[in-house]
C-alpha cells in the first residue's frame, strides 16, 4: 500500500474515534481501529497531532456533500432541489460539528501550525448549490452564485437560532418568496 493510501486508510478508520473521544483517544485505540500496529501509525504520521490534523482536514472536505448536491436532478422543482441540498449540507455540517465538539469537550487546543484551509470548502459547496438555481436563471432576481451564498449562509446560521429555529422548508420558502405574505 502506498504511503498516501495508508494515511487515508488510517484517517478513515480513526475519524470516528476522534468524534467519539476527542483528542483523548489513545494511540492504542488508533492502532486497533485501523487494524495496524502502533509503530505503523507513527510511520504514517509523525505524531498524534499530525493524524488529528489529517482527520480535521478530512472532516472539512466537502466531497460527499458536493456529490450529493450534484446528484440532485435539475428537472424537479427548485424548492425540492434546495430541500435535498439542505440535507446534504446539514450532514456535512453535522460531521464537522461532531468532530469539533468532541475535540473541544476533550480540552483539545490547537497549538501547532496554521489551521486547515476552509475557503475552498465553501467555494465548492456554493458552486454546486449555484448549479441548482441555473435552470431558473432567467426568472431570478439575483445571480445563482449570490443566491447560493445566501442559501448556504442561511443554513449555517440556522444552527445558531436555538429554540426559534425555523424548518428548512420555511427558510427555503422565505428565500424564494420573501418574508412578506
Amino acid at each position: 500500500m502506498s504511503p498516501e493510501k495508508r494515511r487515508a486508510m488510517i484517517v478513515q478508520a480513526v475519524l470516528p474515534l476522534f468524534v467519539e473521544h476527542g483528542a483523548a483517544v489513545t494511540t492504542s485505540q488508533i492502532a486497533r481501529a485501523a487494524g495496524i500496529g502502533e509503530a505503523t501509525v507513527f510511520r504514517a504520521f509523525t505524531d498524534k497531532d499530525e493524524l488529528l490534523d489529517a482527520c480535521v482536514a478530512e472532516a472539512l472536505r466537502p466531497d460527499n456533500a458536493v456529490a450529493g448536491i450534484q446528484a440532485i436532478p435539475l428537472d424537479v422543482p427548485l424548492e425540492d432541489r434546495l430541500v435535498e441540498a439542505a440535507g446534504a449540507l446539514a450532514a456535512h455540517m453535522e460531521r464537522m460539528g461532531a468532530l469539533f465538539g468532541a475535540l473541544r469537550s476533550s480540552g483539545y487546543k490547537r497549538e501547532r501550525g496554521p489551521a486547515p484551509k476552509r475557503g475552498r470548502v465553501s467555494d465548492d459547496l456554493r458552486e454546486a448549490v449555484a448549479e441548482l438555481f441555473e435552470p431558473e436563471s432567467d426568472s431570478l432576481r439575483l445571480p445563482p452564485q449570490q443566491l447560493a451564498a445566501m442559501f448556504t449562509g442561511l443554513l449555517m446560521m440556522r444552527g445558531r437560532l436555538g429554540e426559534e429555529k425555523p424548518s428548512i422548508e420555511a427558510m427555503i420558502d422565505v428565500l424564494l418568496h420573501g418574508a412578506v405574505r
